[in-house]
């Protein structure tokens, strides 16, 4: 199968992860999608094809090295479910040929348009063919791209046994898009000695680096009194909260930061006058920073409990940390995978990730796994979009890596 088709394909498949079922994997559609891809792999010949009860699938293609040759175990991975910002359902993709550099109208019917006047980015894929939602869902590039990468990469070393290749092992595993794709992850099964997500954005992107991530949970308890005789006696939480919210650095939010800028992000405020919670994330590229605005929140509930004693907790709760600091010590793998980007004709972007990654839990259970393109751009909406030749250019530099760690020559 073409890997075009194949991405067409798994699209179908309505895979959105639900954080609220506290289930693994989180919705049956991607347990469904996971059955219907170890078919596929057992289909290709591929070895040691496993799917468990949490929805993490996994599978082999063995080394064709001339004499046994040891070299190291080479992982790609990539995750099953969507994401719930948006329907994943009835996704009907089409392809845009050729793409002139203009707007892309989605829907017609509800005036819904793909412009560069919009996004920008578009312009960089002028003359290529894109593949595009209809406007009523997101698209699922993020990341059946990068299943299909995967997948098509190994179809194509299988039909190309003059390119030498070590083990190879591939994993596709639930609920990314709510943070819980590497909770069950068998590092001990899987057996890589390191691995790269295939979930990036736009072509040529690599990351090793990424947020430091915690949130907060804030609540402040009132007292509710008749508003017509609460002087010196209603405590109204809501405006505590409030207060709250305004003592944080106003520039400190993501609205207003990039690259490496770290920000307090307000998710969540539900509140009346005897109780209000709020829910923040944390998060910042540099350990110490990050928990300095740890400190940060600690000390202003105490100011709030000095003003108004008892009427504040705080619940703080890590998330995940920068993987970097896992990377670091084994940065030939960095080295490969730009190498094999030149190699399939790509430029590197090397760029630290403004958010969270499955490869960033997995680094921190012993799988050192930075994370490549997969070529999509505007994930979680209707507006997201993957060009086909970026999509290529994923695959290719799979097959890449596979052939540079086949030759054990990178440390």
């Amino acid at each position: 199968m073409k890997l075009v088709d194949r991405f067409l394909q798994y699209v179908k498949f309505d895979t959105q992860s639900d954080e609220l079922t506290n289930l693994t994997p989180s919705t049956p559609g991607q347990m469904i999608f996971a059955r219907h891809l170890k078919a596929e792999l057992e289909n290709l010949g591929l070895k040691d094809v496993t799917l468990d009860d949490n929805g993490y699938l996994m599978a082999t293609l063995p080394s064709n090295l001339d004499g046994g040759a040891k070299v190291s175990t080479v992982g790609f991975i990539a995750h099953l479910d969507t994401s719930p910002d948006m329907s994943g359902r009835h996704v009907s993709p089409r392809i845009v040929e050729n793409y002139d550099g203009g707007d892309i109208e989605l829907n017609a019917s509800s005036g819904i348009v793909l412009s560069p006047n919009d996004f920008p980015e578009l312009s960089k894929y002028r003359g290529q063919a894109l593949i595009v939602t209809d406007g009523s869902t997101l698209l699922g590039a993020d990341d059946k791209a990068g299943v299909a990468e995967i997948i098509s990469a190994m179809e194509y070393l299988m039909a190309h046994p003059e390119i030498k290749h070590g083990d190879i092992r591939i994993a596709f595993n639930p609920d990314e898009e709510i943070g819980q794709g590497a909770h069950k992850f068998d590092v001990a099964h899987f057996g890589a000695d390191f691995a790269y997500t295939m979930d990036g954005g736009e072509v040529g992107e690599l990351e090793y680096e990424n947020f430091n991530a915690a949130v907060a949970k804030v609540t402040f308890k009132g007292r509710n009194v008749h508003p017509g005789y609460a002087k010196h006696k209603m405590i109204n939480s809501m405006r505590i909260a409030n207060q709250f919210i305004i003592m944080l650095p106003r520039w400190e939010t993501p609205e207003h930061t990039e690259g490496y800028e770290g920000f307090y992000h307000l998710v969540g405020m539900e509140g009346s006058v005897e109780n209000t919670v709020l829910t923040y994330i944390i998060r910042d590229h540099d350990r110490d920073r990050f928990e300095r605005r740890k400190k940060e929140l600690e000390h202003l509930a105490r100011k709030i409990n000095n003003e108004f004693p008892g009427c504040c907790t705080l619940e703080i709760r890590d998330q995940y940390y920068n993987m970097r600091e896992k990377i670091e010590p084994v940065m030939y793998i960095i080295d490969i995978a730009q190498q094999a980007m030149r190699d399939a004709g790509v430029e590197p972007k090397v760029q630290p990730i403004r958010g969270g990654t499955d490869g960033a839990q997995l680094s921190f259970k012993g799988l050192p796994c930075p994370n490549i393109f997969a070529g999509g751009l505007n994930f979680h909406g209707r507006y997201e979009f993957v060009p086909i030749p970026s999509m290529e250019k994923a695959m290719m530099t799979i097959v890449e890596i596979a052939r540079i760690v086949g030759t054990g020559r990178y440390k």
